[in-house]
């Protein structure tokens, strides 16, 4: 009986550290993060956001709330725009899944960015130097993390340039499992999905009126060129059903239990600030 407190404590501990309610209204949460980006736009007195769009459910939840905020700043007599960025590595697989989110979204700006070549020039430098990886899945891990690297240089420049902050898709699923690239995907200046849960992502894009197939498709970071578009839940080990259950306050079993506890705290690191010698 103890050990099973202990371990109801932990998820309850988890769920508060990630920002996870037991209550959900999607109505109420997609205006509260609505009402976030565009107060905040106004607070920052920036020109707008800049968003990369995969495809996935979350890129596209998160760049359509941005569209109507900065529309929300806007019809209240203030200048704001939202740009979204395609971000390929040469030819994306799904890129029709892109394609779809992007019309959805309807942007104030579309940009399109090749990460490719310098993605490859890094490789090629770092074998240059004489960078040598135990195998070749090793390789393309590191290669993978280059590429999410990449693309938030990228949004950065695009950012920089136009006097706009960089919007982030991390949800709470993926913060538990610190299924993100720290100082790539990782890296933003807001995530406004803070706090949800996959299921309510979900959520939130069937209330936007998403097309079913990007609500329902397959999450896929697709980082790994010799695993393409490999499902995150392959990854994890364990489906979201059960990542979004423990994180909600649900029973799970005590193995995926103590999995999912393991995780985040492996994974701490990627969501702390940097550590120093003061701490």
């Amino acid at each position: 009986m103890e050990n099973h407190l202990q371990s109801g404590d932990a998820q309850r501990e988890i769920a508060r550290a990630l920002g996870v309610t037991p209550g959900f209204d999607a109505a109420s949460e997609l205006e509260k993060r609505i009402a976030f980006l565009a107060d905040y736009l106004l607070r920052t007195r920036k020109a707008g956001y800049v968003l990369g769009v995969s495809g996935g459910v979350d890129s596209t939840v998160a760049a359509r709330i941005a569209q109507l905020a900065v529309e929300r700043v806007r019809a209240n007599g203030n200048s704001a725009t939202f740009i979204a960025v395609r971000l390929p590595y040469g030819e994306q697989r799904d890129e029709h899944d892109a394609a779809e989110a992007m019309d959805f979204i309807a942007p104030d700006q579309r940009m399109r960015v090749d990460i490719k070549p310098p993605v490859d020039a890094q490789r090629s430098a770092l074998e240059a130097a004489g960078l040598a990886y135990v195998d070749k899945a090793a390789e393309d891990f590191s290669a993978g993390n280059i590429k999410a690297r990449q693309r938030m240089v990228t949004q950065y420049a695009i950012a920089g340039a136009l006097d706009c902050l960089v919007i982030g898709t991390d949800q709470a699923a993926e913060a538990l499992m610190g299924f993100f690239t720290k100082h790539g995907d990782g890296a933003a200046d807001l995530v406004p999905l803070q706090g949800l849960t996959k299921r309510r992502v979900r959520a939130l894009a069937a209330l936007l009126n998403a097309p079913e197939r990007l609500v329902m498709k397959v999450p896929t970071a697709d980082l790994e060129s010799l695993q393409p578009l490999r499902p995150d839940e392959d990854a994890f080990g364990v489906p979201y059903s059960v990542i979004d259950g423990f994180l909600e306050g649900e029973a799970v079993s005590d193995e995926h239990a103590a999995l999912l506890q393991k995780q985040y705290q492996a994974t701490g690191h990627k969501r702390a600030l940097p550590a120093g010698p003061a701490e």
